[in-house]
């Protein structure tokens, strides 16, 4: 037979139980929250998402020049931009604007500081995976001679196709982003372009929204016939300024391969990438 409860500890009970259910009630929220920030985190990992992000990223390369004592501090401003174009597709806009400080790329060369020439790609893309979950896009990039410097960029305008293509599985995220560039105006003085761009790249994101990354940014020159091969690995963040979120990054780099005079050794990164509301 069970003994009766006091009062007090009926009470008791109760309260317990009620301070229970506010801090799971409590609870709830910022765990929908967590699995919400870790799915935005992955998305991220995709370069053509429907969504409206602004990335900086800020890359410090060295041991540039024959005398391997010149650095170069770019600093890349890359909105990322979709408009709807009907209810199956997506124009996604990509630009990269380069603002950036060099020194000493070869002897007597100096200091420069100013825009780079910006790259501007556009890919369109249906709004649904495949059957088999690839998600690609495709359409014309743009080289534009907008440098302040000549120093700073080509002086030549160029255009040529770019495609992306990824699969999302699981928390993993794996694709390619490739273009082709030739040069079809500009200063006759200055070199012609034909470059080839290819960027593989794989993420892993876990449910705490972090995320790690590895990528190459390689560029084949058919002018000079010489490759240009930085590896990269970086570690992201998602995190909330109020309301707004925002993927913080840091990596470090190596060119395993870099042109004439170009940058040797290790490079470093860091990133924020602001999404804004649609």
């Amino acid at each position: 037979m069970d003994t009766p409860r006091s009062p007090i500890e009926r009470t008791r009970r109760k309260l317990t139980g009620t301070i229970g259910l506010l801090l799971l009630a409590a609870a709830l929220p910022f765990a929908a929250q967590a699995q919400g920030d870790a799915g935005l985190a992955q998305e991220l990992t995709n370069p053509i998402a429907d969504l409206v992000t602004i990335p900086i990223q800020m890359n410090y390369d060295r041991r540039i020049g024959p005398a391997d004592d010149g650095s170069k501090l770019t600093t890349n401003v890359q909105p990322v931009i979709p408009f709807s174009l009907s209810g199956d597709w997506n124009l996604i806009t990509r630009t990269i604007v380069p603002v950036v400080y060099q020194n000493d790329i070869f002897p007597g060369a100096g200091s420069q500081f100013g825009l780079g020439d910006i790259n501007l790609s556009l890919f369109f893309s249906p709004k649904k995976p495949t059957a088999g979950g690839l998600i690609w896009g495709a359409g014309p990039v743009f080289l534009l001679p907008t440098a302040t410097d000549r120093l700073l960029g080509a002086e030549k305008w160029a255009a040529g196709p770019a495609a992306v293509a990824l699969a999302l599985r699981g928390r993993w995220t794996l694709g390619m982003l490739a273009n082709h560039v030739w040069s079809f105006a500009g200063d006759d003085g200055r070199a012609d372009i034909s470059n080839t761009f290819l960027q593989p790249f794989v993420a892993y994101t876990w449910p705490s929204a972090w995320t790690l990354s590895a990528q190459t940014e390689s560029t084949y020159n058919w002018k000079t016939e010489q490759w240009s091969v930085p590896v990269n690995v970086a570690l992201s963040k998602l995190v909330r300024i109020g309301k707004l979120p925002v993927s913080l990054q840091g990596g470090v780099g190596y060119w395993a391969e870099s042109p004439t005079n170009g940058p040797e050794g290790f490079r470093f990164r860091l990133q924020a990438n602001i999404v804004l509301p649609r």
